[in-house]
């Protein structure tokens, strides 16, 4: 009896962390799902350049630069004007501030890992 316990919490703890792991990738889709809802991807793609720069660019442009989240934030809600050559970014008022703030992580979370020196 005593190893049919342990069996059952083991499976119960398995099914748990489970759930965790589930959680935090849906956690990590929230700002790819608004990037596709709030069609970002007329004007951007993840890895090539469009109308717009490709969001991989943008990553490596800014992250790590203290409060990017904030300003990339700003830029999708306000626009922006020559940034990326002589197009400009049309505001997008329809995103608001904190879906402009987990597109921003989003895309901050696509730039490859600093190297230490």
């Amino acid at each position: 009896m005593h190893l049919k316990i342990d069996s059952i919490w083991t499976c119960v703890a398995a099914a748990a962390l489970g759930l965790l792991a589930v959680q935090g990738a849906n956690a990590q889709t929230v700002g790819e799902s608004l990037v596709k809802s709030k069609v970002c991807l007329g004007c951007h793609q993840v890895d090539s350049p469009r109308v717009g720069p490709p969001f991989t660019a943008i990553a490596q442009r800014y992250a790590g630069q203290p409060d990017a989240e904030g300003y990339l934030a700003d830029s999708i809600r306000n626009g922006g004007r020559y940034r990326w050559g002589k197009l400009s970014m049309a505001a997008q008022p329809q995103v608001s501030p904190s879906e402009a703030r987990e597109i921003a992580n989003w895309i901050l979370s696509l730039a490859p890992p600093r190297k230490t020196p």
